[in-house]
């Protein structure tokens, strides 16, 4: 089967999808309608040539990632946290008054997403890269030798990173973010099982996804795991902070690795790689949710503004056109039950 090569992101009460060189952001705002924006995805790259190397390339696509996500879910959050006072005031000026706002509005935006970014890996790396080393690290003082005390460090990560999504899963508002993933996985896995993209398929299908971004972090803890215990074999290094920053160094090619494996593993059907996918995505029950028939709209409305699946199913799939005109007639029917006031949703 060809990969569908779609990605997305869950973002507040939405979705964003991308696909090739275009993204798309469809939120359900609090008047229940769906508001979606298409943009066009501009790498900070411009080299193609460098986008294309192995392992380079993933480093280029997480920052790229961050930039996109950060972006995405700033542009979320405006339809809920605008205050009316501040709708009315920018109502009121004239037109060149109201550009110099929004100018000023959108420069403010990009210096919080700048900052938002660096923020997020810094702490990101000082959290699941160093903190887990100077906390295996104490264990110098009972006499453990470098291979334990990197052993004891690959254990610390993993249970600093499963107590972070334990914490942060049982948010209320995060909940609902993770139920938007869920619908995000659904979604692509619907169009990539050959299934047209109706709510109804959406909904039973599987919220499980083998390119997901938490799969991407458990290799990263992977990656890291033997990269880290390989390295200081070869390389002695007993200085405490010298060890530290090469960990940090050592961060893009960890990511870039990682970035290839969630790579192979979103393309291929062999065993052996279903097999290595398979902890990521149980990780994912954590960070997925099972989401509400609304929110699997709002998936749908994200994927069409960006990417033709009827397209994709026809080459793909032998009886797609069955499939295509079934789901012509399940919205038919959904808009009939929706007009005359009953349930949009058939098995609602």
């Amino acid at each position: 089967m060809k990969s569908s090569n779609i990605g997305g992101q869950a973002v507040m009460e939405g979705i964003m999808m991308r696909h090739q060189d275009q993204y798309s952001i469809a939120v359900r705002k609090p008047d229940q309608e769906i508001e979606v924006k298409i943009e066009d995805y501009k790498s900070f790259i411009k080299n193609k040539k460098i986008l294309s190397l192995p392992i380079i390339r993933g480093v280029f696509n997480f920052i790229d990632s961050l930039v996109v996500g950060t972006k995405c879910l700033m542009y979320s959050a405006t339809f809920f946290e605008e205050e009316e006072e501040e709708i009315k005031k920018r109502e009121a000026l004239n037109r060149e008054d109201r550009e110099k706002y929004d100018a000023k509005q959108k420069k403010m935006e990009n210096i919080l997403m700048t900052g938002t970014v660096i923020f997020s890996v810094i702490l990101s790396v000082g959290l699941f890269m160093v903190l887990p080393y100077l906390i295996a690290s104490l264990l110098h003082k009972v006499g453990a030798t470098e291979t334990g005390v990197t052993l004891a460090e690959a254990l610390v990560r993993i249970l600093l990173f499963l107590g972070y999504l334990l914490l942060i899963s049982k948010m209320e508002d995060i909940q609902r973010v993770f139920m938007y993933h869920g619908a995000e996985h659904k979604c692509i896995n619907c169009v990539e099982q050959g299934k047209a993209l109706t709510v109804e398929n959406v909904m039973d299908s599987s919220r499980l996804h083998k390119r997901c971004g938490t799969s991407f972090l458990f290799f990263v803890i992977v990656v890291s795991i033997i990269f880290f215990l390989g390295f200081f074999a070869v390389v002695p290094v007993h200085t405490m902070w010298l060890r530290v920053v090469i960990r940090i160094l050592l961060v893009p090619v960890i990511a870039g690795i990682s970035y290839e494996i969630i790579r192979l593993a979103g393309r291929s059907e062999n065993p052996i790689v279903c097999a290595l996918s398979k902890p990521g995505m149980a990780m994912q029950k954590l960070t997925t949710k099972e989401p509400t028939p609304d929110m699997a709209e709002v998936a749908i409305a994200a994927v069409e503004a960006v990417f033709d699946w009827k397209v994709y199913l026809l080459e793909n799939f032998p009886d797609a056109r069955e499939e295509i005109e079934q789901a012509e007639n399940s919205r038919m029917a959904a808009s009939h039950r929706c007009e005359t006031g009953e349930s949009c949703y058939a098995d609602a």
